[in-house]
């Protein structure tokens, strides 16, 4: 196949989503297919054009990647696409959109307010007591986000969180076992438990250091984990995700999952979560790439074909 890996983009995850890209680059090269990989900027229509491709696989991060704007590119274009539709990737971009659609499926998530000026901000305690998680409304890979206990710590989150977006959530933290549940075609294939050597999975721990545990199998009771991983398909299905994705939950010490969000286009580079799980079930990263090449797809009928939008 011909197959068009779209990487880099113009949000602030572009150096996670250019890993992400050249590694499932390399995988599908090595599965045999013909694989370009393209840099997508602001004249992304133009871009694609110079490429004939016969699929895309989205591997961009965040804004304008993983909320429903090339997407929506790729259904007028008419070219088969890898994950979620517009609607479900804008809706699991959107936390408190997400959140809401938790709460009415009744999918257990952390408390939380929505709140864009010091004045709410400072009025949380009365209402939601801490400690608190704050992030961008709209965001991945933890950037602008972290704990916070105290009323000044709580402002420096919030002043870092609006620089990104002008909503800003503050959750209750639970604590308890960070669990990430990997999802392909709405099952669930594991899930794995992140121990980070900081105070939290921040972006180096993610992405720029070695210390960070990964537990396979996840040490939980059978009971609790098998309550993790259904409740991570009811979240999948809340938003109305499909292929491969990836959920995150917060196990509190009394054994209740709790879902933070749901990953539309999760990390993908031979160390990301995904991968690791899917490999802990018996599917290697390159079969893993190929099994999502594999239903990628047009989602509006209406949608031309590649080949008459060329």
């Amino acid at each position: 196949m011909q197959i068009g890996v779209l990487l880099g983009g113009i949000g602030v995850e572009r150096e996670v989503s250019i890993r992400t890209g050249q590694a499932v680059a390399r995988a599908l090269r090595e599965k045999g297919h013909q694989v370009h990989e393209i840099d997508v900027a602001a004249d992304a229509d133009l871009t694609l054009r110079r490429y004939a491709i016969e699929v895309a696989f989205i591997a961009l991060h965040g804004s304008f990647g993983e909320d429903g704007c090339i997407q929506g590119l790729l259904e007028l274009r008419g070219i088969p696409y890898t994950g979620s539709d517009l609607l479900a990737s804008a809706l699991a971009m959107d936390k408190l959109r997400s959140k809401e659609l938790f709460e009415l499926r009744g999918v257990s998530t952390p408390a939380y307010r929505c709140v864009r000026d010091l004045d709410a901000l400072e009025a949380l305690p009365k209402t939601l007591p801490g400690p608190y998680f704050v992030k961008p409304r709209r965001g991945g890979s933890s950037v602008g986000a972290g704990p916070a206990t105290t009323l000044e710590e709580l402002r420096t989150r919030f002043h870092a969180a609006q620089a990104l977006d002008p909503d800003v959530l503050v959750e209750e933290l639970i604590e308890g076992h960070e669990i990430h549940v990997g999802i392909l075609d709405g099952r669930a294939l594991g899930a794995v438990e992140v121990v980070a050597a900081g105070r939290f999975y921040d972006y180096e721990a993610k992405y720029q250091t070695a210390t960070t545990q990964y537990l396979l199998p996840v040490p939980l009771e059978e009971s609790v984990y098998a309550r993790a991983l259904a409740v991570a398909e009811e979240a999948n299905r809340s938003v109305g995700a499909i292929g491969a994705t990836r959920i995150d939950l917060r196990v509190s010490r009394a054994g209740v999952p709790y879902v933070l969000e749901v990953n539309t286009v999760p990390g993908m580079t031979e160390t990301s979560l995904l991968p690791k799980i899917a490999a802990h079930a018996g599917i290697p990263f390159p079969e893993l790439c190929e099994l999502i090449v594999a239903r990628a797809r047009l989602h509006n009928p209406a949608a031309p074909s590649a080949s008459s939008s060329s």
